[in-house]
């Protein structure tokens, strides 16, 4: 009898790549598989030449790009020197996940079945182009290439005999067991976040916490959106970062939250909890301290305000004990129900814990160890830098607007990290924010004769506050920015350093305030007015253009 074993290998990077992952996973156990789903970038890709079965569900992000957490895989995966036989032995499938408005639609997806095929893999379907577009969403190509892939799969892999399918009635268990430890057990020492010097440069797995030097309004108190310029201390943190780097920053959801969450479940925030893997192999959630307090598995792990998925229903929909509620969940992770689900979730952005709210009989009976399968992990946030470390040594900016916005339900929707940011004051002590620095997309000109031409409006202007400091410190003078914004008085970020800069001829400035007089001003139109300038240093001096909204 052949070893029924199923690799599913995901590259996620808003998380709904991961998520749909994971439930390939699910419908493998319910086959009798025996199932791994891993990020492409924890799996060594040296073990590929190996696997018999593998289905690759990859996301495609920006202009074609791999999402982060395949892009070590994805340089191994295309190195010249790979034999073209070497996946001979592998039947594979490919799932993409894309934004048919962007020119590079399912790029990677595209490419990597391409490749693979290359390497001699046997392909079990066409690569599935699943389009955020479409009114279902990605579903709408998932759901029907799914039981083509079981199909196949069934073929070549036959249930061992007498073992069925397991039902859809039939509730999984859980990915960890939760042990609660005995309320007089000793605490371990030390806090969760130590504020020392980590072993090797910052990362997501270890991020450094920073303190919070300042936070700054940069807009008038009586504009409409809240801006801040925040400040960092990364003194000891080993991190270097040049013009153009982003800076990764791990939320936190606010104590409110935390405590209406922990009321609605029924959970005492004090309790502390070790996570045990129920099969083996399967790794612990990497940031979760053991042993762990609920308050800080829901604070800094649990994503409780991000806008619940269809899998979200369809596992809550196992733990209803009251009809009306539980058909309501069935139908939202049915096939037919997307439209519904779309109108009552996606639309007004209604969150996993107002969701909770609606479901009230569901939720109070919900086993706390399903908790890690039922609610995603906190994603980080990326900034873009808006400091040098030529001009501010040990330190990082950044220039953050509060997002809040109204939808249909009576509470404004918030941003979970900016408005965390925003609450951040560091005069009432030690205030630290995990964060760790990644390689942004923009490289600026090494040759120091080179000009350039930045065109950042709104908290755009970020990496170019950056780059115009790193240039200035360097001695470059062809710099020129085009900054816009809706009035001058309210929402011109950084004014008095541009002027200053003007004033010592290190910066040309041209400004849009577009709403300052009767009709509008954008930042195109003065690039228009100033048409010649922008020719004579584009095709006289070879200047590069940078772009950021």
């Amino acid at each position: 009898m052949v070893e029924r074993k199923l690799l599913v290998l995901f590259g996620s990077q808003t998380g709904t790549a991961q998520d749909t992952a994971e439930r390939i996973g699910r419908e493998a156990k319910r086959r009798h598989f025996q199932c791994r789903v891993e990020a492409l970038d924890s799996y060594d890709v040296a073990n590929l030449i190996n696997e018999l079965l593998v289905v690759f569900v990859c996301a495609t992000t920006g202009q074609g790009d791999p999402p982060d957490n395949m892009k070590m895989f994805w340089r191994f995966l295309f190195r010249k020197n790979l034999p073209p036989g070497s996946l001979c032995q592998l039947d594979y499938a490919v799932l993409g996940l894309g934004d048919s408005s962007y020119p590079k639609f399912n790029f990677v997806a595209k490419k990597l079945h391409k490749r693979v095929l290359q390497l001699g893999g046997n392909p079990l379907l066409p690569v599935a182009l699943g389009d955020d577009q479409h009114d279902l969403g990605p579903d709408a190509v998932v759901d029907p290439w799914l039981l083509a892939l079981w199909d196949k799969i069934l073929a070549l892999y036959p249930l061992p005999p007498g073992l069925d399918i397991i039902s859809p009635d039939v509730r999984l268990p859980p990915k960890y067991t939760l042990h609660y430890l005995a309320e007089d057990s000793p605490h371990p020492d030390g806090g969760l976040l130590q504020p020392t010097a980590p072993r090797a440069v910052p990362s997501e797995l270890h991020p450094f916490a920073a303190r919070v030097v300042s936070n700054q309004r940069v807009t008038a108190e009586s504009h409409f959106q809240d801006v801040r310029l925040i400040e960092f201390d990364v003194t000891g943190s080993g991190i270097t970062f040049s013009a153009g780097d982003v800076v990764m920053i791990q939320p936190q959801n606010c104590p409110e939250d935390v405590q209406q969450f922990c009321q609605l479940l029924r959970l005492d925030p004090d309790r502390r909890f070790v996570l045990k893997p129920a099969e083996p192999g399967t790794s612990l959630p990497a940031l979760l301290p053991q042993p762990c307090t609920i308050r800080h598995l829901v604070t800094h792990y649990l994503d409780i305000s991000c806008v619940p998925r269809r899998s979200f229903f369809e596992l809550l929909s196992y733990f209803s004990t009251n009809e009306l509620e539980r058909e309501k969940l069935q139908e939202f992770s049915s096939a037919q129900g997307q439209e519904e689900l779309y109108s009552y979730c996606n639309r007004p952005r209604r969150t996993t814990l107002e969701a909770l709210w609606d479901f009230p009989h569901t939720t109070c009976a919900i086993p706390p160890e399903y908790l890690l399968d039922l609610i995603p992990r906190i994603r980080p946030r990326a900034f873009s830098i808006a400091s040098s470390m030529l001009a501010h040594p040990d330190r990082i900016q950044i220039l953050v607007a509060v997002v809040r916005y109204k939808t249909r339900l009576s509470k404004p929707r918030r941003g979970l990290c900016s408005t965390w940011l925003a609450s951040l004051n560091p005069e009432q002590g030690d205030v630290r924010v995990p964060l760790w620095v990644k390689k942004g997309g923009m490289k600026f000109p090494a040759d120091p004769d080179t000009p350039v031409i930045m065109i950042g409006p709104g908290t755009g202007v970020a990496p170019f506050r950056a780059a115009i400091q790193e240039r200035v410190a360097q001695g470059r003078r062809g710099n020129c920015l085009f900054f816009g914004c809706r009035q001058k008085s309210k929402d011109f970020y950084c004014q008095a350093e541009w002027e200053e800069l003007v004033t010592k001829g290190f910066l040309m400035l041209f400004t849009a305030f577009s709403r300052d007089q009767e009709e509008k001003v954008y930042v195109q139109h003065r690039i228009q007015e100033n048409r010649r300038l922008v020719w004579e240093l584009l095709s006289s001096r070879s200047a590069h253009v940078y772009l950021a909204g």
